[in-house]
């Protein structure tokens, strides 16, 4: 898989794609993740590259200009078009496990970091292929939504994680929210794991987890369920 972030602060991934899980991925050649400045195409403004401007009509804040944007995107798909390009955005449609499944079946995507007030509609309307958000939150920069997408994608690609099956018991992955988990020491401080994750019976250890995923996902996502 071949993921392609663009964004004006590259940097801002270089820890994040060097640990853990992510880091462990790249290194096991599963997962292709590239970095693109697209100030680097932008308009030569002075000394600097410049990638933003005011808005028609007026209004408070800059926008992202199309050119260095598309200009990007175009330069990356010499090597074969993407399969999905997204832009992260506070009122794209919200990101959901069943979102990360599906975007892990893709062989090359783009995920677009926009900044200030947003980029140029024209990029949304005629480029971009899908937009999300994750959640009803504003941040400065979609940066950090697409660290989250990168990694809740990446984890699902077969052979990353050390036991495939963990992600398949994640919470969002099956009807309900994921049951309490307990380890040792089996007393702390008086504090004990419940008796049934003792028992060594397999059968009431499922129907107490069940019932504990149910009881959960009613308090916290009563939503879920419906």
């Amino acid at each position: 898989m071949h993921i392609h972030i663009l964004s004006i602060f590259p940097s801002m991934f270089e820890g994040f794609l060097t640990e853990s899980i992510l880091k462990k991925a790249v290194d096991k050649g599963l997962v292709q993740i590239k970095i693109h400045d697209f100030r680097e195409f932008g308009i030569q403004s002075g000394i600097r590259q410049q990638v933003d401007d005011y808005a028609f009509g007026g209004g408070a804040g800059m926008v992202m200009r199309i050119e260095p944007i598309v200009n990007c995107l175009e330069d990356i798909q010499k090597d074969g078009p993407f399969d999905e390009i997204i832009y992260l955005t506070p009122d794209g449609v919200i990101f959901t496990q069943n979102t990360a499944n599906e975007l892990s079946l893709k062989k090359k995507i783009a995920l677009i970091c926009g900044r200030y007030k947003g980029i140029d509609q024209r990029i949304r309307d005629h480029f971009v292929t899908r937009e999300i958000s994750v959640g009803d939150y504003v941040v400065s920069g979609g940066e950090l939504p697409a660290a989250i997408v990168t990694d809740a994608v990446v984890r699902l690609i077969p052979g990353v994680l050390g036991d495939e099956s963990s992600a398949l018991t994640d919470s969002f992955q099956g009807e309900l929210l994921d049951a309490p988990l307990y380890t040792r020491p089996e007393d702390f401080r008086g504090l004990k794991v419940p008796d049934v994750l003792l028992s060594g019976d397999h059968q009431k250890i499922t129907e107490w987890r069940d019932a504990e995923a149910l009881k959960k996902t009613e308090q916290r996502r009563p939503d879920y369920i419906k």
